[in-house]
């Protein structure tokens, strides 16, 4: 080994540096190796960065990227490291005609769309910096099929609307009810938003929107997109279009030069309009596994800008929908520019019993090419969204709604507006929450007593006697009835709390948990919380399942908690917990016999002693996106990773305290999409004990058990690690996981339709103290379902473990995960 590392020192030196493209942007695994010598390559990694060991001399490197030229570079390798970067080129146009990719000896459509290709830079708007007043209107048609049991309650609705609402006091029939009746249905089918905003492009992604009017009518909890345009840009003139919270890879441009080698081209109709002649070209997927648009591309002769597009989606990586179309109409200005002007987008999905069709307008005007604007205009914050914008009146809507009304939404929201005001009436308002107030024998059994006051948006609610009921449980079941409490303020602060008060059955033993939490800085997520506990604590919180149950994992908790949490600066969170409890064994207490069926142990014996424990968590993830609202801010994301510290201390003798520790522990993650081949996780750890004067086991750190046959989250823990690892030196940890997201697995005939997806990854784990080397690759196959009104994802693994400790050992398992409905993204 000390040869080998020699060698590598002293014989051959680093070569280093990033494969770009025409804009300076790295090129994800692009490929580079030395003239003449093949076997001397690399590949650059996802953001295009590569490094060769190279002996000293001097060489021809030659880099390679699919869509871009090649091109070689000369290098001299000396005694010390040589940075080299290379820059690519797309293929030129006229390589791309002289492709072979058609058997007939003259494709019309392909060609007309080389010549807009090659007008690409000039004609996209969004190479230059510019202002645009914008508008947009989503529209949401639902259709809901009434089971058997909502006609049940619709039939005993219509009972007493016909005691109370159609009889008025003096005994006289109404004649509006049935008007109102079915005025409340059809507003309560449809779902709308308007927005009026200035948007400001400085170029290089520099964006931000200001939002001067925004109108919601409806239900919140809705299927409309894109009624902003910092989360989405449907901008054809680029490479690829990443819509993150809409498919689940990037998507390939048919109007770009990789897209040229992707699509093909049929010119299907040619027609006269306004003096032009017009081509209507017809788009079609050449590779299934990572092109998913359809459609027609419609192209003026001679000039070559594009009039107007009409692409379909497929379906297989919609994260959401069932369909989703684009309609873009552009206006043409000097013969060289393709301006959006209107853009349009049909989509929809559908449940067993419900469906939803929706429709977006967006119209652009008032363009300025020639824009000025202050050095810090740009920043992290791209939309905002001021209080006044949300008090518009009907006259301001009547003069910036760019898009005519339809008949069907300028009833609904005349009738909307109406209801509105009656809905706001407190009398109405009162009934209502008599009616959900309302005890019931079902609600006492198996939903629980809810109550609330909407005049001082407070809501509260106690477990039904269903909810009581702890069957399993450590010392067996227990009774435990809970009472939660919530309110919330104009100003978007809020008080959240659960207490909950149980006995067990086989010990008579009281105990209570309660916590509040209090929402003080909305926009800055600034959140103040305590924790009273006198109850059972697990000494490993997220051990495998085969452990985590048994006795001597458990302990007796007296604990008072203080936290806190806040945004110091944007991407910037600051999370602290102070606790003081007080530890005491289970040895005493009465346990189910079960152990004939399900073995267990004894509990812990120990000496029952006092901790005083601070908790530091700081995480930081640079250039996070986020839009502003009058009271909260809501976060888009990043490219870049977070970076976290996690610091614990436990403070000696103060409260009595019998615990001495220090434990720090550092960790960075991040999920990232490589082009069209799908998306990658990452997540490195490393922590350490600085001080175990006073170190007990509840305060111990532990590498978990693996599960047997249930694929916990590959990110943070291990599939085939077969003892639970103590440690109280360093440790070092990774993870990655890949989906494939159909680009490999489409390949295959009629695997698309199948919508199954491929998914690998790798994890290590090295633990100093034990000399324990643990590694596991993995390979499965994952499907989304829809759940209810939820995505399902149902997958397979097979795993293969192996270290310095096991030998390979192979495993199954299987894993279900909920899509999170609020980000759009899976756990793993």
């Amino acid at each position: 080994m000390f040869l080998l590392l020699s060698s590598v020192s002293y014989g051959q030196q680093k070569l280093f540096g990033v494969l770009s493209d025409e804009n300076g942007i790295g090129i994800p695994y692009a490929k580079v190796y030395v003239k003449n010598s093949a076997e001397l390559r690399t590949m650059a990694d996802a953001n295009g960065v590569y490094e060769m060991w190279l002996y000293q001399g001097e060489y021809f490197l030659v880099a390679a990227a699919t869509g871009y030229e090649q091109k070689e570079a000369y290098v001299a390798i000396s005694d010390l490291p040589i940075e080299k970067n290379i820059q690519l080129f797309p293929v030129e146009f006229q390589e791309f005609e002289d492709m072979n990719v058609s058997a007939k000896k003259s494709n019309p459509g392909r060609e007309i769309m080389l010549e807009v290709v090659k007008r690409r830079d000039r004609m996209n708007p969004w190479n230059y910096p510019h202002t645009v007043d914008g508008y947009i209107r989503a529209t949401e048609k639902l259709d809901v099929k009434e089971t058997k049991k909502e006609k049940k309650e619709e039939e005993k609705k219509q009972k007493k609307a016909e005691e109370n609402e159609l009889i008025d006091p003096g005994g006289l029939d109404d004649p509006f009810a049935e008007k109102r009746k079915e005025d409340d249905k059809f507003a309560n089918s449809m779902n709308l938003i308007e927005v009026q905003f200035e948007r400001f492009y400085g170029g290089s992604g520099k964006v931000k929107e200001v939002r001067n009017g925004f109108e919601q009518r409806g239900s919140k909890e809705n299927h409309l997109y894109y009624t902003t345009t910092v989360k989405s840009n449907f901008d054809f003139f680029n490479n690829l279009l990443h819509l993150d919270d809409l498919h689940q890879t990037p998507v390939s441009s048919p109007i770009s030069g990789p897209g040229i080698l992707s699509y093909k081209y049929r010119l299907e109709d040619q027609y006269e309009e306004n003096g032009h002649l017009i081509h209507k070209i017809r788009i079609l997927p050449r590779t299934i596994s990572t092109t998913t648009l359809e459609g027609y591309i419609y192209v003026i002769d001679s000039i070559f800008l594009v009039q107007k597009l009409e692409l379909t989606m497929q379906k297989g990586n919609l994260l959401i929908y069932d369909y989703f179309t684009i309609h873009q109409d552009f206006e043409n200005w000097g013969d060289s520019m393709c301006v959006l002007k209107r853009q349009e987008l049909d989509y929809g999905v559908r449940y067993s019993n419900s469906s939803s069709a929706c429709v977006t307008i967006a119209n652009f005007s008032n363009y300025n090419f020639a824009p000025t604007f202050d050095t810090k205009f740009f920043n992290n914050e791209v939309a905002v969204t001021e209080q006044e914008a949300y008090d518009k009146d009907s006259l301001y809507w009547s003069t910036k709604r760019t898009a005519e009304l339809n008949p069907e939404e300028i009833r609904y929201i005349a009738i909307k507006d109406s209801i509105e005001d009656y809905h706001n009436r407190k009398e109405y308002l009162d009934s209502v929450d008599a009616d959900f107030n309302r005890v019931t024998a079902l609600k006492v059994l198996w939903f629980g007593i809810d109550h609330r006051n909407r005049a001082k948006k407070v809501q509260w609610t106690l477990n039904s006697v269903v909810g009581t009921l702890r069957p399993i449980y450590i010392a067996g079941p227990r009774i435990a009835p809970g009472f939660s409490y919530f309110k919330k303020w104009e100003d978007e602060k809020a008080l959240d709390s659960y207490t909950e008060v149980s006995v067990g059955v086989l010990n008579w033993d009281p105990k209570i948990d309660t916590w509040w939490r209090f929402r003080y800085a909305p926009f800055h997520f600034g959140t103040a919380s305590i924790n009273f506990s006198h109850s059972f604590d697990a000494i490993r919180g997220y051990d495998a399942i085969t452990q985590i149950y048994k006795r001597d994992n458990f302990i007796e908790v007296t604990d008072l908690t203080f936290g806190h949490t806040y945004e110091i600066a944007n991407g910037l969170y600051l999370e602290t917990d102070f606790s003081m409890t007080e530890r005491r064994s289970l040895e005493g207490y009465k346990f189910l016999n079960t152990d004939s069926f399900l073995p267990n142990n004894d509990p812990t014996e120990f000496e029952t002693y006092q901790s005083f424990i601070g908790e530091l968590t700081l995480t930081y993830t640079p250039g996070q996106k986020f839009m502003r609202e009058p009271r909260r801010k809501v976060v888009l994301g990043s490219k870049w990773p977070t970076f976290y510290l996690y610091y614990e201390k436990g403070f000696p003798k103060i409260f009595g305290s019998d615990v001495n520790h220090d434990y720090a522990m550092i960790g960075v993650t991040q999920t990232f999409k490589i082009g069209t081949i799908g998306t990658s996780s990452y997540h490195l750890k490393t922590g350490t004990f600085l001080n175990t004067r006073s170190l007990k086991d509840a305060d111990q750190k532990y590498h978990r058990r693996s599960d047997p046959i249930w694929f916990s989250n590959p990110l943070y823990s291990f599939q085939g690690l077969d003892s639970t690892l103590p440690t109280q030196k360093i440790y070092y940890e990774a993870h990655f996981v890949h989906h494939d997201n159909g680009s490999i697995l489409n390949k295959i005939p009629f695997m698309k339709k199948t919508r199954i997806g491929l998914v690998v990854g790798a994890g290590y784990l090295y633990v100093p103290e034990f000399d324990w080397h643990h590694y596991e690759v993995l390979v499965g196959l994952e499907r989304n379902f829809k759940f209810s009104k939820r995505r399902l994802r149902i997958g397979i693994y097979g795993v293969l473990s192996g270290g310095n400790h096991i030998v390979p050992t192979p495993s199954w398992k299987v894993s279900f995960a909920i899509l999170d409905n609020r980000n759009l993204k899976w756990n793993f």
